[in-house]
Formats: C-alpha cells, structure tokens, sequence
C-alpha cells in the first residue's frame, strides 16, 4: 500500500487535545468515518457511518498534519481500524515526523498499527453496550506508552473496570490507565472517592474539550 491509498474521513481540524496523557496540548484531529460498534453514550454518531465521509489520500492527510505545524496528530472516528488504510497513514505521519496518537474502541486487533504510535485503547464497560465486543489478546500487545481507557458511567462500569486491570495485570503493560467519568452521568468526585477509597492504580481524566467549547458544560 502506498500514499496513494484513500481513506474516508469525517473531518479534520486543530484543537486542543482534551483528553489522555497528552490533555492540554495543541494537536491535530484526523476524524475517520465508519465504526463497528454502537456504544450507548457514544458523543461522535455523525462519524459512524462510512457514507457520510470524503475520500482523502494518506499523502494529503500527511500534508496537512505537517502544515498544522503543532507535531502532534491524532487519528480518531469512528473507528480507525475500521479502514484498511489506517496502519499506512499511521507510517506515513511518523515519517514525516510527527507523533502520532490513535485512538481505537479496542474491537479490532492492534498489531497492523506501528509500535511507535501511542495507541489510546477503549475498554468498554458494560453501560456502553459493547463490553463483549472487545479483543482482549490487544492487552499483551500493548507498548509502554500506550493507554488505556475506561468510560465509567456508574459503580458496575467502575467494578469492572478494576477487575480488567486485575486480571489482565494491566499495570504491568502501561502506566497508563485512565478513568473518565461518563458525561453528564458520574459526577467526578463519586469516581474520585471511589478510586481514592480503593487505591486505583489509574488516574482520572476529565474531558478537557466539553469544558472548553460546551455551553454552561459541567459534566454533571
């Protein structure tokens, strides 16, 4: 595959990175179109379906990530891996030196994606609707600089949460574990007190961009 190959894009755009790790830092957003889940509180429906996208090659995706001139881009959805095209954007953003970022629903297995690239994995909990549809063989895949990600929306999501980072030793893989509190569902401070109480081996995340761009956004 070459940068000639096509992938169906939602959009593109510079913005502050509101979540991860990485929270805070100027990046640029490739959004891809098509997702193979329906998770219940999903907040990007527009991206869900492939028809609703515009064919971009990877060598003008590249092109304008470099131009964004922030040297952070992240690919989202969607679902990226969805495209087969994916891995190669991926390849072609590190050559041109960018750090690169993907976020993936943690459906698809991740070994076509570059080591390199710093893999955001969703681990769906039960209130999304999805929980059975992970590929649980991602987890001893996972790079040290690598994350993952639980969307906690009530005290069953969180319970299962911590068992997944039991049982799989997560802690192990990456220090990167991340609890966010479903928007306008868990209050942070109940996730809060809950993982002070049980001495969580994560951090929380807020979702830094609803508080910015939201109207009166409180996430309560």
């Amino acid at each position: 595959m070459t940068d000639g190959a096509t992938l169906c894009v939602v959009e593109t755009f510079l913005s502050i990175q509101g979540e991860s790790t990485h929270a805070g830092r100027l990046c640029f957003f490739i959004r891809l179109a098509g997702c193979n889940l329906r998770c219940r509180y999903c907040d990007t429906r527009y991206a869900w379906n492939p028809a609703d996208g515009q064919d971009r090659t990877v060598a003008t995706l590249t092109g304008l990530a470099v131009q964004a001139g922030v040297g952070l881009t992240e690919i989202t959805g969607g679902e990226p891996l969805f495209q087969e095209a994916t891995p190669e954007l991926c390849r072609r953003l590190l050559a041109a030196g960018q750090q690169v970022m993907l976020e993936t629903n943690g459906a698809y297995p991740i070994d076509p994606v570059p080591e390199a690239v710093m893999k955001i994995l969703d681990c769906k909990t039960p209130s999304s609707g999805e929980a059975e549809r992970m590929c649980r063989a991602n987890y001893e895949r996972l790079q040290p600089h690598d994350e993952i990600k639980f969307v906690i929306a009530d005290r069953p999501d969180y319970d299962y949460a911590t068992e997944i980072i039991r049982r799989y030793r997560l802690p192990e893989k990456t220090a990167n574990l991340l609890f966010s509190p479903a928007w306008g569902e868990m209050t942070p401070r109940r996730l809060a007190e809950w993982m002070i109480a049980d001495r969580v081996p994560a951090r929380m995340q807020l979702q830094m961009h609803k508080y910015i761009w939201e109207p009166n956004a409180r996430g309560v």
